[in-house]
């Protein structure tokens, strides 16, 4: 048990929480006093007033239609069903009351809750908890909520260190309980509360090792392509065999390579026989099973571009040394399996429109640590993101229309910027 866990544990048993209740009901057939439960997409938010609340008819989402309503478990309206089809994002909460006191529940305790899912062959769940200002926990749950699909109501039982991460502050929640849902669904939860003591049936990642821990992404929106994907890409790969003298690896910035950047690729790279191994959405544990799982097998390319590790930063917030040992644990594998390529490792990309951008600063951070990993003999580091940026550090819509991903004019810049240092590794 790491220091910082212990003390705050310590501080949890303290008699300054003798009095805190056995158990918390977050919602047990109506939510806590002075609280009340919204529905959101990616664009609104409704409060439940009646029997249901529904948004749909969105302007960037206008096939989305998200649904909050009153349902039963055991008696008339002792349960809320989240439907939601089409969505990009939709989301039951249990929000905006007087802030409550989780820390004690920290220690030993549970989130305990009764869940019906109804539906989820084309869609995705989560679980998610506020830690504070700008502070947000969850627990993925597609795959386990795909397989209890249709079987009725089971009870979960979540340890609360699932939520809970080193330095976090749950004095004051402002928003206990949230289920996240996105594609197509049906869930139903009933007897949501907080236990000072319970034991866990529902498992969660490890947020300290999940990073190098090698997983699929099984997101709703990928699961459906990602695989298939990777079988191609293998196939690719052996097509190309020795011939291939560079190889990108990454997320969907270097998948986009076949997209918004397919002009210059063919310009640029085909002629090198590059091959393109960017998978949108993943994480640094996704691109290791890649790695482990063929991806580069039978290739003895002179040059890898490696650049991916935003997605563990806007996806969670990840600690930047937890994405840093990620992408360390790629190149070891890499190392590995192309003894004889040169690696060429880029700074991860800049996002948001200002210096001070939350996940901008979290990915500077992750860059700061990724550059001691060159030692200019196998692995060299390159930062090529001022190419990207106004003198004032601001990132403009111009190269990066959502500010994260390049259009055409962007991908312009980064084969231009990347040239010199590509070109120093190629024969």
């Amino acid at each position: 048990m790491n220091i910082r866990l212990a003390a705050t544990l310590a501080v949890l048993s303290s008699s300054a929480f003798a009095a805190a209740p056995n158990e918390l009901n977050v919602y047990a057939s109506r939510p806590l006093d002075s609280w009340h439960i919204q529905v959101s997409d990616f664009e609104t938010n409704k409060t439940l007033q009646g029997d249901a609340a529904e948004i749909s008819r969105q302007v960037k989402v206008p096939d989305s239609v998200v649904t909050v309503s009153k349902s039963t478990k055991s008696k008339q309206h002792d349960a809320l069903t989240l439907s939601f089809n089409k969505a990009w994002y939709a989301s039951l909460r249990v929000d905006g009351g007087k802030p409550v006191d989780l820390r004690p529940y920290l220690a030993k305790g549970v989130l305990a809750l009764d869940v019906n899912v109804h539906e989820l062959s084309d869609g995705g769940m989560t679980f998610k908890v506020r830690c504070g200002e700008n502070c947000e926990r969850s627990v993925p749950y597609l795959i386990p909520g795909r397989e209890i699909a249709g079987k009725g109501w089971k009870h979960l039982v979540f340890s609360m260190r699932c939520f809970y991460r080193d330095g976090d502050d749950f004095s004051a929640v402002t928003q206990p309980f949230a289920l996240d849902g996105s594609g197509i669904g049906k869930i139903s939860i009933a007897n949501v509360r907080y236990q000072l003591k319970g034991t866990p049936n529902a498992s969660c990642p490890d947020y300290k090792t999940v990073s190098v821990t090698p997983d699929k992404l099984n997101e709703s929106w990928s699961v459906n392509w990602w695989t298939k994907r990777h079988e191609d890409k293998l196939a690719e790969a052996k097509q190309l065999g020795k011939s291939a003298q560079v190889v990108f690896i990454g997320d969907s910035i270097t998948h986009n390579w076949e997209k918004e950047g397919l002009a210059v690729w063919n310009r640029v790279y085909k002629p090198l026989n590059a091959l393109d191994l960017g998978f949108g959405g993943d994480r640094t544990e996704n691109v290791l099973w890649r790695l482990q799982h063929g991806a580069v097998d039978g290739l003895d390319p002179k040059v890898a571009v490696l650049m991916f590790g935003t997605n563990n930063t806007g996806h969670r917030q990840e600690d930047p040394k937890t994405t840093a040992a990620g992408i360390q644990r790629n190149i070891a594998e890499l190392r590995q399996r192309l003894p004889n390529t040169k690696i060429l490792l880029l700074a991860i990309f800049p996002r948001g429109e200002k210096p001070d951008d939350k996940l901008r600063v979290i990915n500077e951070q992750v860059n700061a640590i990724i550059a001691g990993f060159a030692d200019n003999q196998k692995i060299f580091f390159a930062n090529i993101n001022q190419a990207f940026l106004e003198k004032d550090g601001t990132l403009s819509r111009d190269i990066m229309p959502d500010l994260l991903h390049p259009n055409e004019k962007g991908y312009e810049i980064w084969a231009r910027a990347m040239a010199p240092e590509l070109n120093k590794l190629l024969p």
